[in-house]
């Protein structure tokens, strides 16, 4: 068995930013027309009218201020909202391997690697723009990585879980050195026209190295103490569409073809479910929550966080201690955690105990415990 660290993180950012006013703006608009159009059913009793949004309203239920997308002008036109991307032939790079090779060479930069020392490439994320051929595959084709690559989804957690899957793969010897990436175009599969929603999800992909411990050559590097995955069923968050939604006569833009939560049972089931893992993953390994100095937490919800931190340390936990990135970035699905590892850990000292958590649909929860070298 091998000592396992990560060597390297890398972070594309999508080129367009949404604000709450703009987002609020559109959806109102949206709603007005929606209601006016209606209008004779909604005052029959037999159709809801839309409630407009706000920026007080998404602020307080989220603590998100903005997102990042890679169209804005498809989501903020109140005829369309949803992004307009053009097709590509198959012969072109597709639009997830191209924002993954971005993080991917950033990662691999920072870890002083080339794509031809990965012998395994995961590509990990909440939904994949194709079924086949593997988006990972295309990845590793167009870094010039060797080895094998392959997808995985586990929803809101996928990158924890592909990190397991990394460490696993470099701890056991299947691969010395091995890249998680993580392409989300969340707002593909975003329905920006429910209010209790529409403000939620923004694009990023995040991208990270994980290699031997004797191997690596980067000046920052953390020790992989351990990794704790789980999972229970639940409906609580659900996107109905797939292959078979054809075969069904199914509307792509019907309401369960694309995200849909019952918000407040998520907050409620899974802030405690999250906070037992991560206190039962650091007992497991001789630590008690006090001796984190770093939580990087899934950002899925300011107050979500906040409960998690509370339950976890008896207050409070402090910007430092639980770094939020989610007002800028919003939910991006897997890479939240990963983003807020990347942006916030210079400052740790060796020796420092961290723990990367994520959690979502499924539900799903996943750690991975990492030490300052």
């Amino acid at each position: 068995m091998h000592d396992v660290v990560i060597s390297g993180t890398g972070l594309w950012v999508a080129p367009e930013v949404i604000t709450n006013e703009e987002l609020v703006a559109s959806f109102n608009a949206y709603a007005r027309h929606y209601n006016e159009a209606n209008a004779t059913a909604i005052a029959a009793g037999t159709l809801a009218a839309v409630a407009e949004s706000s920026v007080a309203f998404i602020e307080k239920a989220s603590g998100i201020r903005q997102r990042y997308v890679i169209d804005k002008a498809g989501v903020l036109d109140p005829a369309r909202m949803r992004p307009r991307l053009a097709p590509r032939g198959d012969d072109a790079l597709s639009l997830q391997a191209e924002i993954g090779v971005a993080a991917a060479r950033e990662a691999l930069a920072a870890a002083c690697r080339d794509a031809g020392d990965i012998d395994m490439l995961i590509c990990s994320a909440a939904n994949m723009q194709r079924p086949y051929p593997a988006m990972g595959i295309e990845i590793q084709d167009a870094l010039g990585a060797g080895g094998y690559a392959f997808d995985m989804n586990v929803a809101c957690s996928s990158a924890t879980f592909g990190l397991e899957q990394a460490v696993n793969a470099v701890r056991t010897g299947s691969a010395r050195a091995a890249l998680m990436v993580n392409p989300e175009i969340t707002s593909g599969h975003l329905a920006w026209k429910d209010r209790d929603c529409h403000f939620i999800f923004g694009d990023v992909c995040t991208a990270v190295v994980v290699e031997r411990a004797d191997d690596a050559r980067a000046q920052d590097q953390w020790q992989v103490l351990g990794t704790r995955m789980a999972t229970r069923f639940s409906n609580s968050i659900r996107n109905n569409a797939g292959f078979l939604s054809r075969s069904e006569d199914r509307d792509p833009d019907d309401r369960d073809q694309l995200f849909r939560q019952e918000g407040r049972k998520v907050f409620k089931e899974v802030c405690p479910m999250a906070a037992e893992h991560i206190a039962g993953h650091l007992q497991s390994l001789g630590h008690a929550p006090a001796d984190v100095r770093r939580f990087w937490l899934h950002q899925a919800n300011l107050g979500m966080n906040q409960l998690i931190g509370k339950r976890l340390l008896g207050r409070d936990a402090s910007a430092d201690e639980a770094p939020v990135i989610l007002d800028e970035f919003a939910n991006t699905a897997s890479a939240g955690s990963i983003i807020a590892f990347h942006r916030h850990r210079a400052d740790l000292q060796p020796g420092d105990l961290g723990l990367i958590c994520s959690f979502g649909a499924g539900y799903s929860i996943g750690s991975v415990a990492v030490r300052k070298r």
